[in-house]
Formats: structure tokens, sequence, C-alpha cells
């Protein structure tokens, strides 16, 4: 085999494995659906195996230079690799209950990680839009699985449309791209856009459009319509990783663009992205108040999350950039943990929780770490994650920013405790505990673990984070 065909095979390894893992799912028809999620887990840790053996390589280029093998592209895959294993373990006995345990479920969550891959590692804008559109496609499909429910169908829908609407304003602006310098290419981009001025009416033309498309794929606000919908309409396992792995590849797309080809334009997306940071937190905050339903006020605190990751962004120096990594981490883990246990209590309404920590204990104390941690909240992960954003903003001057963003932990604080509050309260009569699979246990009680662990020791995730950026 010719070498550049080693490397094209090698840069791309992890995103193969998974996509031939769904592809054989495609194949399998079982009575027990328990060996689905199984054999997720061993092509993820295949998967895993191929990104470690990617580190020793980091610089390597496959495809004349489309897929880049770097230490940040592997933190964000690692990451949504995590997700995606929760996801699938946490969807079984979901699925079981609604008999709806088809293979094709699992298939297309790897389809959207192989996806999630191309986002990330790519560097051409071609490649990087074929993985986005490769992991809408399967969302959409994910959010509308429950076939028989119309609220479900409704939501995917939605999603497919205004979907649709986000991705032909990105790929307008990666034509404007082209058309300014005749290349797809990231390295070619940047090289050629080197004489322009940052106030460039033409690179404004394409930046407004690139940054908006993404704003939409990572449910930031004014873009976050179809975030409440889908959240709610979706499989909650779906939910949980759409809520992350999908916002996590799409903010290392944006990375990507922001601070790679677009850097040199700062002032010209700076604006963007800080509206869109405080209208996030506005919305997300204001609107979670307001709601009876469990999901769609999760699905707004993910806006109100969205808001704290992009300060990272506003903050634009290398503590505000590592605090971005982190706080994607960490998101990862409490927002997959609590989707995950209302999959498994399958209530609908804050009001339904009354009672768990009497009739479940265990699914509630570990519900609590969870909102604590959202909420941000000492000595939780979540706590860490805003504390460094907001030591990023201070570090460069942008005081207004930290000061809005800490009041919006405290408007946070009332509907997280509302749910906790509920959770504590006498039991109605006739309550009963629900029973949870040994994966369920597994993947819900290492996000905990991990949720309250990196609140006491943090060290280890910031220096993942360091290694990433270099």
């Amino acid at each position: 085999m010719p070498f550049m065909a080693v490397n094209d095979f090698f840069s791309i390894l992890p995103a193969a494995v998974i996509a031939l893992f769904g592809c054989a799912l495609l194949l399998m028809r079982f009575e027990g659906g328990r060996v689905y999620p199984m054999f997720v887990v061993v092509g993820e840790v295949l998967a895993g195996v191929g990104l470690w053996r990617q580190a020793d390589y980091v610089g390597l280029v496959g495809f004349q230079g489309s897929i880049l093998v770097d230490r940040f592209g592997i933190f964000f895959n690692s990451v949504c690799l995590a997700a995606a294993v929760m996801a699938a373990i946490g969807a079984y006995r979901y699925l079981k209950g609604k008999d709806e345990d088809h293979p094709e479920f699992y298939a297309l969550i790897l389809f959207a990680q192989s996806g999630m891959y191309l986002m990330v590692s790519g560097t051409e804008l071609m490649t990087v839009f074929i993985g986005l559109e490769i992991t809408a496609i399967s969302f959409y499909a994910l959010t509308g699985f429950l076939r028989v429910e119309a609220r479900s169908n409704e939501a995917a829908l939605k999603y497919l449309l205004l979907g649709a609407f986000s991705s032909a304003l990105l790929l307008y602006g990666f034509s404007v791209l082209y058309g300014l310098t005749g290349s797809t290419r990231y390295l070619t981009i940047t090289s050629m856009l080197a004489n322009r001025l940052p106030n460039d009416p033409l690179i404004l033309l394409a930046i407004v459009p690139i940054v908006l498309g993404l704003l939409f794929k990572v449910a930031a606000a004014p873009l976050h319509m179809w975030a409440p919908d889908a959240y709610e309409g979706a499989p909650t396992p779906v939910t949980a990783y759409l809520a992350t792995a999908s916002k996590v590849a799409a903010f290392g797309l944006l990375m990507r663009l922001l601070l790679g080809p677009l850097h040199e334009f700062r002032p010209s997306w700076e604006a963007i992205v800080g509206v869109a940071a405080i209208a996030s937190l506005t919305i997300g905050n204001v609107a979670a108040i307001t709601q009876s339903s469990a999901r769609r006020m999760l699905a707004y605190s993910s806006v109100g999350h969205a808001g704290y990751i992009l300060l990272g962004l506003v903050a634009g120096n290398q503590a505000g950039i590592e605090a971005m990594l982190v706080y994607l981490l960490v998101y990862t883990l409490m927002t997959t943990g609590a989707f995950l246990v209302l999959a498994a209590m399958e209530r609908e309404g804050v009001d339904d929780f009354r009672g768990m920590l009497y009739t479940h204990p265990g699914a509630a104390m570990l519900m609590i770490v969870f909102l604590v941690s959202l909420a941000g909240l000492p000595p939780t992960a979540g706590f860490m994650a805003k504390y460094t954003i907001f030591l990023a903003l201070i570090e460069a001057r942008q005081h207004w920013y930290a000061i809005v963003g800490a009041l919006y932990v405290a408007v946070s604080l009332y509907y997280y405790f509302r749910m906790v509050r509920e959770m504590t309260r006498t039991p109605e009569d006739g309550a009963v505990g629900v029973e949870m699979s040994t994966g369920w246990r597994a993947a819900v009680g290492t996000a905990a673990i991990l949720t309250l662990g990196l609140g006491l020791n943090p060290e280890p995730v910031f220096a993942w984070a360091r290694s990433a950026l270099k």
C-alpha cells in the first residue's frame, strides 16, 4: 500500500471503525436488543484505541491535507465518543419499554459520530460540510425515531426545516470564502486573506452567515428556536446525545474557523459572538424559569450554557480557550447524566419528580449532583467550569460580560432547585420506584463521579485542555 494511502487511512481510522460498526448494525436482527448497545461499546472502544494511537502521530495529514490529526481534534472526538457511549447504554431500556429497540437506532448514533469526526478533524470546507450534514441527517432521523408518537415526528420535521436553513447559511458563507481565495483549504484561505483589511466588507459577507449557521448548530440564541421542540420531542437518550455531542462538535468547528483562517478578522465576528452569548444567557435562563416540562427546562438551560461557552471566545485569550474545552467536557458529563436520569424515570413534568428522593433515592442523588453542577455550585465540576470562564473574562478586562454571566448563575439556581425541591417533597400515594439497568447505572454513575471528582481535582482536565491547544 502506498505511503500516502496509509496516511489517508490512519487519519480517519476512528471514523472508519465507527462507520463500519454502524453498517454492521444495519445487517443485524436479534430477539434480544441488549446486544446492540454492547456492539456499540465494542466499536467505541476500538475507535478510542484509534484516537489513542493517533496521539503518537500528531501533525499527520490525510487526503491531501483535508484531514489533520492533532491534539485538538483528539480532545473533541474523545468527548463525542464518551457522549455516544453513554447515550447508547442509556437508550436500551428506554427503547425496549417503547418497543423500539431496533439496531438502526444505534447505527444512527455511530453515523452521527463519524460525521462529527470530519467536522472536528477536517481542515477543508467541503470535508467539514459533508461531516456536518452526515451528523445533521442522522440526528433528524434519531429525533423522529418514535414513529408512532406525533410529538417526535413534529420535532423531527421542525428540526429538519430549520436545520436546512442553517446549512444553507453556512454553505453560502463557505462559497464566499472560496470566491475570495480560490481554495477550500484552511491554510490556503489563511494565506490568501492575509493582505485583506480586518473590516473588509467582503470578508464580513462570509463571516456573518458562517457564524450564524454554526450558532444554530450549538443552539445559541437567537438561533435556538429548534432546540426546545427537538429536545422535548426526541427520545430522551437522543436528547442527551443531541444536546452534548452535537454541540461539542459544532463548537470544535466554530473554534477551528474563528481561531484559524478567520482569526485576523476578530473585529468582524467578536460583536456577533458577544451578542449571541448575552442573548443565550438571557433567553435560556429566563425562559427556563417558566417551563413546567423537565426536558424543555433543560433545553433552555442548554441554550444558557452555550452562552457561557461563547464567553470564552469573547475573552479570546489562552485562558478563555482552555476554559471552553474544559466547559464542553464538563457540560457533556452533567447534561448527559441529567437526561439519562429523565429517560430512566420516564417522567415529563417538573412536578412529576415529587418524592423521587423517597421512591428512588439513588437516582435522586445522582440527579441532584447533576443539577447542582449545572447550576455551577461547588464542589462540582460545573462550578469549576464557570469559574474559569469568568476568570478568563476578567484577565481579558471584559468585566461587564463576567458580571452578567455571574448574575445569570443566580437566576439559574431558581429553576434547577425547583426540581430538587420537588424530589425532596413527600411522595404521593402509589408512587413506585423504577428498575435501572446495570449499563445505565455504570454510565450515569461514572458521569456523576467525574462531575464531583473534576470539581475537587480539576487539574487533569486542565492539563488535557492545555495539551489539546499546543
